[in-house]
């Protein structure tokens, strides 16, 4: 009997699972990705975009191009999700399928902090990376603040990296001596999920390129008249500019579905990706998976991806009755640009217990240039 795998949303776990299904499901079998927008953006390359070093078009693709290989797009937002019935309403169209897998991300909510969504700029979004690119052209001399909103926020690296990547640049354009540049945490410490000797390699890498860092600041205000942060301890910065990964939550049609737990996410087997409901799996930043240490796995495409996997192999076991059953191991890597043409790389194993096992190699040229193959690989292999 022919089925229909309904994948929703169209970043890197969506994109994965769509394009492993149609290579391993018979072409009988429809494959149905769902986003609101045109293209996919490479989420890594937007801190390069932030920097000039990359435009738009170079790090996106039109989600489209994924008809060609037998994936049928549809673009819409997503108005509801019956998961019970593996149903989705999209633009009034009603979809459904025998299998469902959730990968709509985590929604951005400066909101939750006042101030914040008219003040600064983030590097979280093209839109964001753009506007923030644009500002720097003509930001010469003062204060530039990077700030995490919130203790949780997507990619564990991202700040630190914003934070050498805009030292970089301002070296670049012979300002730096003119710029003062702190970066605020909401964290005790960088990575801290992958352990003390990780977040101490990361917090050594940004101190020894003159950037003040200060864990452990909640932001509670922020003042863009006054270009004043006010945070939890009673402490207030300066800033001229100011560069945030703002909040995160599930995005709201995954809340009114009833899909998220008590943590705020959808609450998965942490080995199989799948919900209560029968046939229902969710990947990637939508997800809450606890670890024994008690932080969840941190939000990243790199585990996205291994989920995308896991969840297409073993959709198409249950479809076809071949193939062995896959498994998500909480392995992962990531790569940590500090500027200069240099970046560190982080492995390791996120399970382990009691603690997850990560090892972080030293800024080097080769590691940067693993990036920029990861990129170009990327976009080559799934578009």
């Amino acid at each position: 009997m022919s089925q229909t795998i309904l994948v929703l949303g169209g970043g890197v776990g969506g994109v994965v699972t769509a394009v492993e299904l149609r290579k391993k499901l018979p072409a009988g079998h429809r494959i149905v990705l769902v986003d609101r927008e045109e293209r996919h953006v490479f989420a890594p390359s937007l801190l390069w975009l932030m920097t000039g070093a990359r435009t738009a078009e170079k790090i996106s693709r039109p989600l489209e191009r994924l008809s060609r290989r037998g994936i049928e797009v549809v673009r819409g937002a997503i108005t509801s999700i019956d998961a019970g019935n593996r149903r989705v309403e999209v633009g009034g169209r009603v979809l459904e399928g025998g299998f469902l897998v959730i990968s709509l991300g985590a929604d951005f909510a400066p909101e939750v902090i006042p101030g914040l969504a008219e003040t600064g700029y983030d590097f979280c979004t093209l839109a964001g990376a753009q506007s923030l690119r644009d500002a720097l052209h003509g930001f010469r001399a003062g204060r530039l603040v990077v700030m995490t909103a919130a203790p949780a926020y997507k990619c564990p690296a991202a700040p630190y990296e914003a934070a050498m990547l805009l030292e970089h640049d301002c070296r670049r354009r012979g300002v730096r001596d003119q710029v003062t540049i702190d970066l605020y945490a909401a964290e005790p410490g960088p990575m801290g999920v992958a352990g003390p000797e990780v977040s101490a390699a990361v917090r050594e890498m940004v101190t020894s390129k003159g950037i003040g860092y200060h864990p452990e600041h909640q932001v509670t205000n922020v003042d863009g008249a006054a270009r004043r942060l006010t945070f939890a301890n009673r402490v207030t910065a300066e800033f001229d500019l100011l560069a945030h990964v703002p909040p995160i939550r599930a995005p709201k049609v995954v809340r009114d579905a009833g899909l998220t737990a008590e943590s705020g996410w959808v609450a998965v087997d942490r080995n199989t990706m799948a919900t209560r409901f029968e046939g229902v799996y969710a990947i990637g930043d939508v997800t809450g998976i606890p670890l024994k240490l008690g932080k969840p796995l941190p939000k990243a495409g790199v585990f996205a991806h291994a989920q995308a996997s896991v969840v297409a192999r073993n959709i198409a076991r249950a479809v076809t009755g071949k193939g062995e059953a896959a498994a998500f191991d909480g392995h992962g890597e990531c790569f940590v640009e500090v500027g200069h043409g240099r970046a560190g790389f982080g492995k390791g194993d996120f399970y382990a217990e009691p603690v997850p096992i990560v090892r972080m190699h030293r800024p080097a040229l080769r590691w940067h240039w693993g990036k920029v193959l990861l990129e170009k690989d990327w976009l080559r292999r799934w578009f």
